[in-house]
């Protein structure tokens, strides 16, 4: 009897403990199954969409895992992104082995949920496009209303209790609200072609969308040092990171689509106090010439000097400005410092090849539109105190000139840096912020290389 009690003992301690690693084996391919999901979106490749299909459908043998698992490290490895390092090859237990597979970056595990979250969808909902006529205002009714409300608390910004509602009530306008911060357009509740152009866009295009600029903010966070200054173009962005931490932000403008803002890396050397503005050639043509055309009084109006190729200052009557302006324009214009200047109270120069650089502006008022695309090219920047306070207490080398330069207006002075401040111009669509909600922006300069013909589709991942 107590050999048949013993043996039941040891027939139940062996089947828990044949359970408990299943479980773990379990646990461990859906951790690498979700990794793959979210590689496979980023890089489309066959091998990662065999990975797929080997840990959906069949039992993965020790060598497919090691071969899975070496993949993975190698994925992360070329983007320059730490995971947790353990010894996989020395750790039995495939579950440690898959969690030390994660990478080391922010908000990972939001930006899994999200995908996950994006993949159900994709294969739940057809996600047919919505059209509405003309704009649609709170108040107002629409057959489109109940579809558009399911669609937003699909995405996480509310409105069920609208579903099936036909009229834009106010629960159904907060969450339009919500979704329109969510995608930087003005949070005015009106149901628009940029908002609907948003709420079309299909789980699929959204979860490439996240996970490939997710992927190229986390490379770049990988790569830089301590301290540095980056600018998201897409985001109207800026923002000062200081060991991790973000130390200051700012809405800046950036260049329109036709005058764009480079992708470029350089350091700040230098800070000017009241800068003269210098213009260049290509806006003189496209922006000065035709207003001295229409107005000969507008080179003194705006506090123009003009000089020759030889460097002598140019005077002319309003008239003569204006039959010189509609010919051959042998002249440059240097605009005086001063509160009218262009480039404001403060210019942050870094050397590079397309003579742009950081600075104030004369028109304060256009910070408030959602579309900041303003610019010839050049970075505007709205918290420029904040920056020029951080800039004079850091790395200024003469502060008592910077003091004392600021009672004059109209003087320029240069300042030189104790060390210079890297500064990055990026181009990033969508990310996860310190709320853990994703975040998504238009494209402005028509940069995204994704095509959703040829890359694996949500949809078409979900079914391997």
């Amino acid at each position: 009897m107590r050999f048949f009690s013993l043996s039941l003992f040891i027939y139940f301690v062996l089947m828990s403990a044949t359970a408990l690693a299943d479980e773990r084996l379990s646990a461990a391919n859906n951790m690498l199954l979700k990794q793959l999901k979210l590689i496979a979106i980023v890089e489309p490749d066959t091998e990662y969409q065999q990975h797929i299909t080997a840990l959906n459908t069949t039992v993965v043998s020790k060598e497919q895992l090691q071969v899975i698992e070496a993949d993975i490290v190698n994925f992360w490895t070329r983007h320059h992104i730490e995971t947790r390092k353990i010894a996989t090859s020395q750790v039995k237990d495939p579950l440690v082995r898959a969690m030390s597979l994660e990478p080391r970056i922010n908000n990972y595990l939001q930006l899994q949920n999200r995908i996950s979250h994006l993949q159900w969808l994709a294969k739940q909902y057809q996600w047919k496009l919505i059209r509405i006529e003309g704009l649609v205002r709170p108040g107002m009714k629409s057959a489109s209303l109940s579809l558009i409300a399911q669609r937003l608390s699909l995405l996480g910004d509310g409105a069920a209790s609208s579903i099936d509602a036909d009229i834009f009530d106010d629960n159904l306008v907060n969450a339009v609200k919500r979704f329109q911060r969510r995608h930087g357009l003005s949070a005015d509740g009106i149901l628009g072609p940029e908002t609907m152009k948003w709420l079309n866009i299909t789980p699929s295009e959204r979860a490439t969308i996240l996970a490939q600029s997710f992927m190229q903010k986390s490379e770049f966070m990988s790569q830089r040092a301590d301290r540095f200054l980056v600018i998201n173009i897409p985001a109207f962005e800026m923002e000062l990171i200081n060991k991790g931490k973000v130390e200051l932000e700012s809405r800046v403008i950036v260049g329109k689509p036709y005058r764009q803002t480079p992708l470029l890396s350089s350091a700040i050397s230098n800070v000017v106090i009241n800068p003269s503005w210098r213009v260049p050639k290509k806006i003189l043509y496209n922006d000065l010439l035709p207003q001295v055309r229409k107005d000969g009084h507008y080179i003194e109006q705006r506090e123009f000097d003009v000089f020759d190729r030889a460097g002598n200052q140019v005077f002319k009557s309003p008239q003569q400005w204006r039959d010189l302006a509609a010919g051959p324009f042998p002249f440059r214009f240097v605009q005086r410092p001063g509160a009218n200047n262009t480039l404001g109270r403060y210019k942050f120069y870094f050397p590079n090849d397309f003579s742009v650089y950081l600075h104030d502006t004369s028109d304060p008022n256009l910070f408030n539109q959602s579309n900041r695309a303003l610019s010839s090219g050049c970075i505007r920047i709205e918290n420029v105190e904040g920056l020029a306070n951080w800039m004079a207490a850091n790395l200024v080398k003469d502060k008592q000139t910077w003091v004392d330069r600021h009672i004059d207006r109209n003087k320029t002075q240069w300042f030189a840096l104790n060390s210079t401040l890297n500064v990055h111009l990026v181009y990033w669509t969508a990310w996860i912020d310190k709320n853990n909600l994703a975040q998504f922006r238009n494209d402005i300069y028509q940069k995204q290389s994704i095509n959703t013909e040829s890359a694996p589709s949500v949809a078409q991942i979900n079914s391997l």
